[in-house]
């Protein structure tokens, strides 16, 4: 009988049995126990006398074993097990976990005689998993009652997935914690270019859970436009950390139950996504990541997923987190969230205030050509099999592809050019081969070759303009794909009541900045010197016209409040703007400059520009100190201003005698 998967235990008591039984009933098992044909037993069955009927049932017994001596040799001894051996051996495995459990002292379940052969194998999860105690107590319940129902009914279904899922968790098991803070680094560096604030921030965090095992980590959120790596990001983490990665996308998501799972009580009800997550990692420790959050539909009839979210990242109530189909707590906190997003208008206050937010601007042309060079090309070369022809793409065809055909804040664009640029050569290579002319192919992708690969340029570079006109000024534009430029403001004046026309595809906020603008340089016309005294209307038989060129491109934000102050002082005053000034800042009705945003992406695109001279708000210092390349530093002139009357003077041509010296100042008593 050890030749059929009965184990040594069930083989004593099965000794002790024959001992107390009659042989008859012995002979009778045994048969049941073979897989002989069923004539064989029916022919030993029929036998009255006891000595035909043993010796009848020790041939059939005899051929069985010959059988399955047979088969083993053919399947190189690998043990066939029929459901009754099957169930036996399970049974023991059971059982001889429980017995090691109850020495160690843990939690176990057992299983009974009655059960079948899925129920001992969720036993057996259900002991390796190391449930806490509420949630044993819980289980034992729902183990009890699933013996009870049948298999047909739908709460048995149910009830099977639950246990699974239970039995599927990691309860207690973490991903080894071996951190070295130098080779993080140097993952981090190999895989991303720049973002250093980024690096500065998973190194810190590292070393403090370096120094306190049970630190809590942290919950990021990066923001930024597309396709300047956050998601890539978040598996660099995971790579470095040497975790269990799971992305989560929340795009889209519009019912709470996707979160919080759902009520065991409706048919075919499943867990949440972290559950889920949780479920397919294997481990506590992973690294989640919360793809698009800033997508999460609100307001609808299924609830709201972003406010189901709260509990998720709230490091004070993570620990406990209820998911509905599970009904039990779980231990969230040691998992490390990192979410994405492209802004933070369309997420809920409550959950911002859960999440240490990191922006992600834009990549500049130079740190384009350094992906390109480091990561684009050799993927894409490896993945249209160049690799044998040492493809070669110069930094200047690269950067020509960069300026004239992509105008994106990231490099997916630039990625799918490399990629036709690939093909193209592909196909010039074919085409060689197959004509026998293989000396005529070139390796080497030279700036003439881009026009006929990719087309007419679709983009053109910021041009100044060559005349030095009083009204027209350079402003600093950022476009929402995370790119700057420059912009100009033409202002014109002509006979008319006082009215402000503005055209140029303008927002309401840059319509405000127009208005604030033309209110300020009224209320201040006499100290400018543009009218001869206090009370005197400067445009009262003037209209003005202020025109934003490219007018099919929309236009808004506060930040061309100072460039719409200079073009009407400098429309009436007649001086005029250096045609290599830049500006950029908003205004208060005051006077004061306040500070704007992508002070990197402008600065940048003006210097590609040809700007010199560039007037920002004084309190963006810091962001030029910080952000700003220093080759870009050392060929510009900041000028740093705190009122419009500091930015006139730097930005304005006149002679000293013109000058004004009438100022009013803020007292900061």
């Amino acid at each position: 009988m050890r030749y059929i998967g009965v184990s040594h235990s069930v083989l004593n008591e099965f000794s002790e049995l024959v001992d107390r039984c009659h042989v008859s009933n012995v002979a009778n098992l045994i048969l049941c126990i073979t897989d002989s044909p069923f004539c064989d037993k029916l022919r030993a069955l029929e036998l009255s006398d006891t000595r035909q009927r043993l010796t009848q049932v020790n041939q059939v017994l005899n051929r069985y074993l010959k059988m399955i001596h047979a088969t083993s040799a053919n399947t190189q001894n690998e043990m066939l097990f029929d459901n009754i051996r099957r169930k036996f051996y399970l049974l023991q495995e059971v059982n001889s976990i429980s017995y090691h459990q109850q020495i160690e002292g843990t939690h176990v379940f057992k299983t009974s005689a009655q059960d079948d052969e899925e129920i001992m194998e969720l036993v057996r999860k259900l002991n390796q998993a190391k449930l806490p105690e509420y949630a044993v107590v819980a289980i034992h319940r729902d183990l009890n009652r699933l013996r009870k129902l049948p298999e047909s009914s739908s709460d048995s279904a149910v009830l099977r997935i639950y246990i699974e899922y239970i039995a599927d968790l990691p309860w207690q098991t973490m991903s080894p914690a071996e951190l070295y803070i130098s080779s993080v680094k140097k993952q981090l560096d190999a895989d991303h270019f720049g973002i250093h604030h980024v690096k500065k921030r998973i190194l810190e965090y590292l070393s403090v859970l370096k120094v306190k095992e049970d630190a809590k980590p942290p919950i990021i959120c990066f923001v930024g436009p597309p396709g300047v790596g956050k998601t890539t990001l978040g598996m660099s983490i995971a790579t470095a950390l040497k975790r269990k990665f799971h992305r989560m996308s929340l795009g889209g998501v519009r019912d709470e139950a996707e979160i919080r799972g759902h009520r065991r009580t409706y048919v075919g009800a499943l867990p949440g996504l972290f559950i889920h997550g949780m479920r397919q990692c294997g481990v506590q420790n992973p690294v989640f990541l919360l793809d698009e959050i800033d997508k999460l539909v609100q307001g609808t009839h299924q609830g709201d997923p972003a406010a189901a979210l709260l509990e998720v990242l709230d490091p004070a109530q993570n620990a406990t987190f209820t998911d509905h189909f599970l009904n039990l707590p779980y231990d969230l906190s040691k998992v490390l969230f990192v979410a994405t997003a492209n802004s933070l208008d369309t997420i809920p206050r409550p959950l911002l205030d859960r999440m240490e937010v990191i922006h992600l601007d834009g990549y500049t042309f130079n740190e384009k050509l350094h992906i390109a060079q480091s990561h684009l090309l050799p993927k894409q070369i490896e993945a249209h099999g160049l690799s044998f022809l040492s493809l070669d793409i110069p930094d200047q065809v690269v950067m020509h592809v960069a300026e004239k055909y992509t105008r994106e804040s990231g490099v997916r664009g630039l990625e799918r050019l490399m990629a036709s640029i690939c093909r193209y050569k592909c196909q010039e290579y074919t085409n060689l081969d197959e004509a026998g002319q293989l000396k005529l192919f070139k390796r080497a992708v030279e700036l003439n070759d881009i026009e006929l690969i990719l087309g007419a340029e679709p983009f053109d570079d910021d041009v100044l303009e060559s005349e030095e006109l009083p009204g027209v000024i350079t402003g600093l534009a950022y476009s929402s794909s995370g790119n700057g430029g420059i912009m100009f403001v033409e202002a014109s004046k002509m006979p008319g009541s006082g009215n402000l026309h503005l055209t140029g595809s303008l927002g309401d906020v840059i319509q405000e900045s127009a208005k604030l603008a033309l209110s300020w340089v009224k209320s201040n016309a006499y100290r400018l010197k543009l009218t001869c005294n206090s009370k005197e209307n400067l445009v009262g038989h003037d209209d003005i016209h202020i025109h934003f060129p490219s007018g099919a491109i929309s236009k808004n934000g506060p930040s061309a409040g100072v460039t719409l102050v200079c073009a009407i002082v400098s429309l009436y005053s007649g001086y005029h703007v250096s045609p290599t000034t830049a500006m950029t800042g908003e205004i208060s009705l005051r006077g004061r400059v306040l500070p704007v945003g992508g002070i990197k992406e402008k600065v940048v695109s003006a210097h590609r520009a040809g700007i010199r001279k560039i007037i920002l708000p004084f309190r963006n210092r810091k962001d030029v100190e910080e952000d700003v390349p220093d080759n870009v530093k050392d060929d510009i002139q900041f000028v740093f201003a705190k009122s419009i009357w500091d930015v006139l003077e730097a930005a304005l041509i006149m002679n000293q005698n013109d000058k004004w010296s009438h100022r009013i100042y803020e007292s900061r008593l």
